[in-house]
């Protein structure tokens, strides 16, 4: 039997102040839940799935607190219109704060308000091997609801850090790479070796106090009448491109 308090707990961590007041937050649908079993099941609290979710994952759940739900019980709690077999109140992940002479490449979010870009870009962070990202205090809490779904459990492995931008990167000793509409093409950029890679806010980009760190700028050609691209999309061809 699952109290009303619990329930009014498991709900307000798929709200803002909820994730922000504890340190746990909530990961919901089958395949997502299966990943941190697999992944970090030593973050998880407890597990809330159906019967059938539970007899398909046994070997996963061994020494994980779960409890048996039916779907009534499960559309309650969860923050989904349909919410699918299971959800789990996980831990938040702790990472220490890469060094200002770290050799890696690192992402910079200035701003980013879209929840589904954040937790798209965790993800891309996580395919091409960036292991940490820090983000201005006005970003997206990583830990909304649809920034778990979208990172697609890579909140396991990148390091997420809201910093005071001027508080860490005037120490920071590599180069700094903001992406505009008017920089030098990645595709003829000799990319360095490390660095930070800035991403702008939606709509408006790079604000100026950040400009002030950046030594130089890196664009992605355009063949067509767009605008701009969407700040997800772009963080991902600037990584291949790294990569590549």
């Amino acid at each position: 039997m699952i109290s009303k308090n619990e329930v009014k707990y498991i709900r307000s961590l798929g709200q803002q102040k909820g994730t922000t007041d504890n340190q746990s937050f909530l990961v919901e649908g089958a395949k997502i839940v299966i990943e941190m079993m697999l992944t970090c099941p030593s973050h998880i609290e407890k597990i809330y799935a159906t019967l059938p979710f539970i007899e398909s994952n046994l070997n996963l759940i061994r020494g994980i607190s779960v409890v048996e739900v039916d779907q009534s019980m499960l559309t309650r709690l969860s923050q989904m219109h349909a919410p699918n077999q299971a959800l789990a109140v996980m831990k938040k992940f702790i990472f220490t704060l890469p060094d200002y002479n770290s050799k890696e490449w690192i992402l910079l979010l200035d701003g980013i308000q879209d929840p589904g870009n954040m937790g798209t870009i965790i993800r891309e962070a996580d395919w091409f091997g960036v292991n940490h990202i820090l983000c201005t205090n006005d970003c997206v809490d990583p830990y909304n609801r649809k920034a778990v779904q979208a990172s697609m459990g890579s909140l396991s492995r990148v390091g997420v850090h809201k910093v005071e931008l001027t508080d860490w990167i005037q120490y920071y000793k590599g180069p700094v790479l903001g992406t505009t509409l008017d920089g030098q093409y990645i595709n003829n950029y000799p990319f360095p070796s490390y660095g930070i890679i800035v991403i702008g806010r939606e709509g408006s980009g790079i604000r100026p106090e950040t400009q002030n760190f950046i030594t130089q700028t890196i664009s992605i050609p355009s063949f067509g009448q767009a605008e701009s691209l969407n700040a997800a999309i772009a963080t991902g061809i600037v990584l291949w491109e790294i990569r590549r």
